[in-house]
C-alpha cells in the first residue's frame, strides 16, 4: 500500500499546491488562460502525439477494446442523464450533469497516472480511451442541449457543432496525426523530436498544478442533491462497468484492462464546467462536483490503484 500512497501522492500534491496557490494569491481567472492554451493546445497534443506515433500501428487496431470502453463511458453517461432527470426534472440540467458523471478528467490526469501506474504499456490505451471519449461527449451534448431548449440553435445547427468542436479538438488532431504517422512509419527529424519531448514531459506536472487553480477560483456553492450521486457514478459505478464489461468482449492484456479501469475511476472532467458556462446553467453545480468529485477521487482511486496493482 506504501508503494501506491508513493506513486498518488505526487499527482494529488501537484492539485493540491495548485489549488492552495488559486485560494491564496486570488490572481483573477484571465491569468490562466495562456497556461491552459498551453496545456490544450501545445504540450498534451504533443504527448498524444508522441504516444502514437511511436506505437506500431496493428496495436491501435484494437477495436473490440475501442467498443467496450466507449460503451462503458456511454453507460455511465446515460446513467448520470437518468440521474440528473430524476432530480432536476430538466433535459439541459440533465445532460450537463452527465457529462460530470460520464466523462473524467483523462485530458489532465489521464496519461500521467497511467504510465506511473503501469509503465509505457499504458500509452496507448489512454489516447484510445481519451479519444474515443471524447468523440461522444462533444457529438452528443450540443444535440442533447438543442432537445433541451438550452440552445437557441436548432438541432441541424447544434449537431454541426458537435462535428466542429471534433473536428478542431487539438487532441482529436493530434490523435489523428500520431495514427498516420504509425501508419505511415513516420520519423520527426531529430530537433523536432526533441522539442516534442520538451513538451510533452511538461504535460503532466502543468495539468495537475492547472487543475487546481482552476478549481480553486471555480464558485461553489451548497453542495446540491444531484452532486454526490453524480460523483458515485463517476468514481465508483463507472470503473465497475467498465471491469465487468471487457471480459464479454474478449480477453485484453492486463495492462489495458488495469488503464480502462484506472481511467474509468478518475474524477468529473473540467469540460462539465466548460459546457456549464458555455450555456450559462447549472454552473454552480458544475463546480461543486469537479471539486467534490476531485477531492473523493484521493480515497477512491488510491484504493482502485491498489486493487489493480494487487
Amino acid at each position: 500500500m506504501l508503494d501506491i500512497i508513493n506513486l498518488a501522492l505526487p499527482f494529488f500534491g501537484l492539485i493540491f499546491i495548485g489549488f492552495a496557490c488559486g485560494k491564496w494569491r486570488q490572481i483573477p481567472d484571465a491569468g490562466l488562460a495562456w497556461m491552459n492554451f498551453f496545456i490544450l493546445y501545445v504540450s498534451l497534443p504533443a504527448l498524444f502525439f508522441h504516444i502514437l506515433a511511436k506505437t506500431p500501428f496493428e496495436q491501435l487496431a484494437q477495436v473490440d477494446f475501442i467498443k467496450v470502453t466507449t460503451l462503458s463511458t456511454a453507460c455511465a453517461f446515460a446513467i448520470a442523464f437518468v440521474a440528473g432527470l430524476l432530480i432536476r426534472r430538466n433535459v439541459a440540467d440533465a445532460t450537463l450533469a452527465a457529462v460530470g458523471g460520464g466523462f473524467g478528467n483523462v485530458g489532465y490526469m489521464g496519461p500521467g497516472l497511467a504510465l506511473a501506474t503501469f509503465g509505457e504499456q499504458a500509452a496507448v490505451p489512454v489516447a484510445l480511451v481519451f479519444s474515443f471519449d471524447a468523440l461522444i461527449i462533444f457529438a452528443l451534448v450540443p444535440i442533447l442541449m438543442a432537445f433541451g431548449g438550452a440552445s437557441k440553435a436548432g438541432v441541424g445547427r447544434a449537431l454541426l457543432d458537435g462535428v466542429r468542436s471534433i473536428v478542431l479538438n487539438p487532441l482529436l488532431i493530434a490523435a489523428a496525426l500520431g495514427v498516420v504517422a504509425a501508419a505511415t512509419h513516420f520519423e520527426p527529424p531529430v530537433a523536432i523530436d526533441r522539442l516534442l519531448q520538451f513538451l510533452y514531459v511538461s504535460a503532466a506536472p502543468c495539468a495537475l498544478f492547472a487543475l487546481g487553480v482552476t478549481v480553486a477560483l471555480r464558485p461553489v456553492g451548497g453542495i446540491s442533491a444531484e452532486v454526490p450521486v453524480l460523483a458515485i457514478i463517476k468514481l465508483v459505478i463507472h470503473p465497475a462497468i467498465v471491469f465487468a464489461m471487457l471480459p464479454l468482449f474478449g480477453t485484453f492484456d492486463p495492462i489495458w484492462v488495469g488503464t480502462a479501469v484506472l481511467l474509468a475511476a478518475l474524477p468529473p472532467a473540467l469540460t462539465a464546467y466548460v459546457f456549464a458556462r458555455h450555456y450559462d446553467r447549472w454552473i454552480e453545480q458544475a463546480s461543486s462536483l469537479v471539486l467534490f468529485g476531485t477531492l473523493a477521487s484521493v480515497a477512491t482511486l488510491t484504493v482502485i490503484m491498489w486493487l489493480l496493482r494487487g
